[in-house]
């Protein structure tokens, strides 16, 4: 029997359904995760997407193309196959896709973290028969402290620099990373202050409803914003350009799962990382993956031949690898400085002023 999802040239494709989830080109019509530019391209025909995450996806892939809304727990008939949209807590709006025909249930998650986030809806676990699972972090050694611990860390360090005249930069993706870090810091420290590709995801956030303290636009020719006593949050493409050189006296840290490894901050030369992600962390993997009582998993986006192995020799799981043309977040190397948000492809690499405040969303490798 053929499989209900199958891998092509466009990406994975449901043929009873005719339609795309992700596509990696431009289709007719694509069901959508979320907003990251490895999840969603520009110049589809159709889009569909979860309801609250439809302002931060227009902002991302342009107008001209309609988008499409699902509320949770609603459900749609594409050409006879069953679609619902299911939150994942990758950021606002993320969703896992639930496919159903022919009896056969399969779940396509996108990215996806369990830890609490309050500018999103929290995962929710979906049973199904084959369950389509990220693995950026898929190894033993990638275990996040709690948010909580992760906010005191920042806020102490921002509040350092603080009382010693230091502005505090700190480096985070344009979406859904940013955003979370401006609700987990204490606000009372000093001014917020973002980066224009930041700002104008923070807009679609506030439209879509989302709470988050006040944040206000770099001005363009700042120096010594607050008086050292700010947080500047900036996508990480900054980093080594002239922009940094606004805010006089400074400390640049960054926020990534990443910052787990030692060798990635001394190699960037961070005064300072964070190790929080908006993905999964290796045991969060493992309790999506036996909440949804699939026998069929398929991993994608990042260590996912090491996950499978996993699965298969530890769970027993019919566990295989699902072929991507993307590889998820990548370890911060020089490409990956050079990208605002998850996008790293074989595509050429985009050429841009990192001090401006474009929106930075052409892909890298």
């Amino acid at each position: 029997m053929r499989d209900l999802l199958v891998v092509t040239e466009s990406g994975l494709y449901c043929e009873q359904g005719d339609f795309y989830i992700d596509p990696w080109r431009r289709v007719p019509r694509a069901v959508i995760t979320h907003a990251h530019a490895d999840h969603a391209r520009a110049g589809c025909d159709r889009y569909l997407c979860a309801t609250e995450g439809k302002l931060v996806l227009r902002s991302r892939i342009g107008g001209g193309s309609p988008i499409d809304t699902l509320r949770r727990g609603e459900s749609v008939s594409i050409n006879g196959v069953k679609v619902s949209l299911h939150p994942a807590g990758h950021l606002l709006g993320s969703a896992q896709v639930r496919v159903e025909h022919g009896g056969t249930t399969w779940v396509v998650t996108g990215d996806y973290k369990l830890h609490h986030d309050p500018t999103c809806a929290a995962f929710e676990h979906v049973p199904c028969d084959v369950f389509v699972t990220e693995s950026t972090f898929g190894l033993p050694v990638y275990r996040w402290q709690s948010p909580d611990h992760i906010a005191a860390e920042i806020n102490a360090w921002w509040r350092a620099n603080r009382d010693a005249g230091r502005t505090s930069v700190l480096l985070a993706y344009a979406l859904g990373k940013a955003q979370r870090l401006t609700a987990m810091v204490d606000p009372s420290i000093g001014p917020i202050v973002a980066h224009g590709a930041v700002m104008k995801l923070v807009e679609a956030y506030r439209a879509s409803g989302v709470r988050l303290p006040p944040i206000d636009r770099v001005p363009p020719r700042a120096r010594r914003v607050g008086d050292g006593r700010a947080l500047v949050i900036a996508p990480p493409s900054v980093l080594g350009s002239s922009w940094l050189n606004l805010f006089g006296e400074s400390s640049v840290a960054m926020a990534s799962g990443w910052m787990m490894l030692r060798g990635v901050r001394r190699r960037r030369g961070f005064d300072k990382g964070f190790a929080v992600s908006d993905h999964a962390d290796f045991p969060g993997l493992l309790a999506a993956i036996d909440a949804t009582g699939a026998r069929r998993v398929l991993a994608t986006h990042g260590f996912s031949d090491s996950l499978a192995r996993y699965l298969r020799e530890s769970r027993g799981l019919d566990a295989s690898v699902l072929p991507t043309r993307f590889t998820g977040e990548a370890p911060l190397d020089d490409a990956a400085t050079a990208e605002d948000d998850e996008a790293y492809t074989a595509d050429t690499p985009p050429s841009h002023d990192a001090s401006g405040d474009d929106d930075l969303t052409t892909e890298a490798p």
